[in-house]
């Protein structure tokens, strides 16, 4: 339901195409870092290219490509009804990302690194109550608190990844899409003019 919110609310905006273009191309981006990486269970550069997608562009362009690069990978690494989690989980990660960046000119590194982190549980988290409710019986407190207890070591993984992502990567892509982003802007305003 969240989802379908989002995405109705996007479609009533005036959004240009050179914004559907950023979205397309970030989505993919994530969809495409995410194949070669399922190897490795838990580490993807998917979550720190919607962050920082977020980040730059708002929480509603961020909720967007995490939820469509969910989408988009799973086309090459199989559909299943753990999508719509995936994409629910992506969204979310790109839409709190885009409140931390929201009136920001400057890279909060530290900030977006603690996020980074947090969000390699919470992910987790998330995609561990969909599988207590798929695939586990009985469901009881006791066999919640296993799965969660037992997914542990994957999401330290996935928040050890994050920050990695961040560390490499997390300034040079801030400077470039920052400057595409004041593109974007200048176009949009002489176009209202």
């Amino acid at each position: 339901m969240a989802m379908v919110v989002v995405f109705v609310s996007f479609e009533k905006q005036g959004v240009t195409t050179k914004e559907i273009s950023l979205i397309a191309t970030m989505a993919t981006l994530g969809a495409a870092t995410r194949i070669p990486f399922a190897a490795i269970v838990s580490v993807q550069p998917t979550t720190f290219i919607v962050m920082i997608t977020g980040y730059i562009f708002g929480s509603q362009v961020g909720f967007m490509v995490g939820a469509l690069g969910a989408l988009v990978s799973n086309i090459f690494l199989g559909q299943g009804p753990w999508t719509p989690w995936q994409m629910f989980a992506w969204g979310l990660v790109g839409f709190s990302t885009g409140l931390l960046g929201k009136n920001k000119k400057t890279f909060n590194y530290y900030s977006f690194l603690l996020l980074a982190f947090i969000w390699g549980y919470l992910f987790g988290w998330i995609m561990n109550f969909w599988h207590w409710l798929g695939f586990i019986y009985p469901l009881t407190w006791k066999t919640f608190v296993a799965t969660y207890v037992l997914s542990f070591p994957f999401d330290t993984l996935h928040a050890i990844g994050n920050v990695v992502f961040t560390v490499i990567f997390g300034k040079t892509i801030f400077s470039i899409l920052t400057r595409y982003k004041a593109k974007i802007s200048y176009v949009k305003l002489s176009e209202e003019r």
